[in-house]
C-alpha cells in the first residue's frame, strides 16, 4: 500500500441478494473511504446495508458491482484462495453474539491460540501472543476460564483478542455491544479504543448504539444502501491536536464536529428525514445559487411562501 493511500475505498459498491423469487438490493452505489488507523462507527436503521458492507469489506461476500479496495487491493478480483488469506491473515472479525466468536469447550487462551494453529504459527509464538493479547484486553487473570465462566463483556473482550491473533491490520465489529448493558458496552468500546491506538488498527464498528460517537473518530450513517450523513467527532479532533492518527504518525484531519450530508461522485445526496418533513421536501427540489453556496428549496416553496403569508395576514386580522 502506497504512503497516504486509504485503508479502505468503496467505489460505487452494489450488492444484490436473491431471496426466494425476489431481488434485494442491499447496497446501492455506496461510496466510502477509511483512513489507515481510523476508528469508524457505522450506524443506520435495520436493513440499511450496514452488515452487508462489513461482509463485503471483510471478504465474506463479493460485491455485485463496483469496487472495494483494501490496502489498495481490489477484493472483487481476488481468487477464492486469496480471499481466504485476506479473511484469515489481514482481517479480524467480532460478532454480536459471543457464542459465534468462541469455542465453548476451549479456555480463553486456547480460543486465542486457535487461529494461530490454523495459520501454523510455532507453539512458543502462539503462547506469547495469546498472553500479550489477553493482557491487552484486561483478562490476564482469565486465561484458563472457558466462556461459560466469563461474563458477556469478558467474552467479547476474549473475542477481540481472538480477532487479533494473526495480527490483522483491519478489525471489523458487527454489533459487538448489542447483547451488553451500557456500562459493559463502554468497557468493550474502551478496549477497542486502546487497541486501535496501540496497534495502529483500522477499526470499523457497526452498531445501533447512539453512544458510539464519543468513542470513535467518525460516524457515518447508511440509509437505503448508501452513505447519507457523516459526523466527525471530538475524539478525532483531540487525536489531530495531539498528532495521533494514522500509523505513519500524521494526524487525522480536524474539521469542526458537525453532521454533514454526504454527496457521492454522481452528485447524489440523501437529505435527512427530519429536514424533509420540516421543509416539505418531496420528490423535487429547486437549487438556487447564493453568495454563500447552494440553497435547496422544496419545489413548491413559492406556493408555500404565499400560503404562509396568507396565514400570517389572517392571524393579524384576528388579533
Amino acid at each position: 500500500m502506497e504512503n497516504g493511500e486509504p485503508m479502505i475505498a468503496c467505489e460505487g459498491l452494489v450488492k444484490i441478494y436473491r431471496v426466494a423469487e425476489r431481488e434485494v438490493v442491499a447496497l446501492q452505489g455506496l461510496e466510502l473511504t477509511v483512513a489507515v488507523g481510523e476508528m469508524l462507527g457505522i450506524v443506520g436503521p435495520s436493513g440499511a446495508g450496514k452488515s452487508t458492507l462489513l461482509n463485503v469489506i471483510g471478504g465474506l461476500d463479493r460485491p455485485s458491482a463496483g469496487r472495494v479496495l483494501v490496502e489498495g487491493e481490489n477484493l472483487a478480483e481476488l481468487s477464492d484462495a486469496a480471499l481466504d488469506r485476506h479473511r484469515r491473515e489481514r482481517t479480524g472479525f467480532v460478532w454480536q453474539i459471543p457464542g459465534r466468536n468462541l469455542i465453548p469447550y476451549l479456555t480463553a487462551r486456547e480460543n486465542v491460540e486457535l487461529p494461530m494453529i490454523v495459520a501454523r504459527r510455532p507453539a512458543r509464538e502462539r503462547r506469547k501472543r495469546s498472553t500479550d493479547l489477553l493482557k491487552a484486553v484486561g483478562l490476564a487473570d482469565r486465561t484458563h476460564h472457558v466462556p461459560a465462566q466469563l461474563s458477556g463483556g469478558e467474552q467479547q473482550r476474549v473475542a477481540i483478542a481472538v480477532a487479533l491473533a494473526n495480527e490483522p491490520r483491519l478489525l471489523l465489529a458487527d454489533e459487538p455491544t448489542g447483547e451488553l448493558d451500557s456500562a459493559t458496552a463502554r468497557t468493550v468500546y474502551e478496549t477497542l479504543q486502546r487497541l486501535n491506538v496501540a496497534l495502529g488498527l483500522t477499526t470499523l464498528i457497526v452498531t445501533h448504539d447512539p453512544n458510539v460517537a464519543p468513542m470513535v473518530d467518525r460516524v457515518v450513517s447508511i440509509r437505503d444502501g448508501r452513505v447519507s450523513t457523516e459526523q466527525r467527532t471530538q475524539r478525532r479532533e483531540k487525536r489531530a491536536e495531539s498528532g495521533e492518527g494514522r500509523e505513519d504518525g500524521s494526524a487525522l484531519s480536524s474539521p469542526e464536529s458537525e453532521e454533514l450530508v454526504v454527496v457521492d461522485s454522481a452528485g447524489r445526496l440523501q437529505i435527512p428525514e427530519g429536514y424533509r418533513e420540516q421543509y416539505g421536501i418531496g420528490g423535487r427540489v429547486r437549487l438556487e445559487p447564493t453568495g454563500e453556496g447552494l440553497l435547496i428549496r422544496p419545489a413548491d416553496s413559492r406556493k408555500r411562501s404565499v400560503r404562509l403569508d396568507e396565514e400570517d395576514q389572517d392571524e393579524d386580522r384576528t388579533r
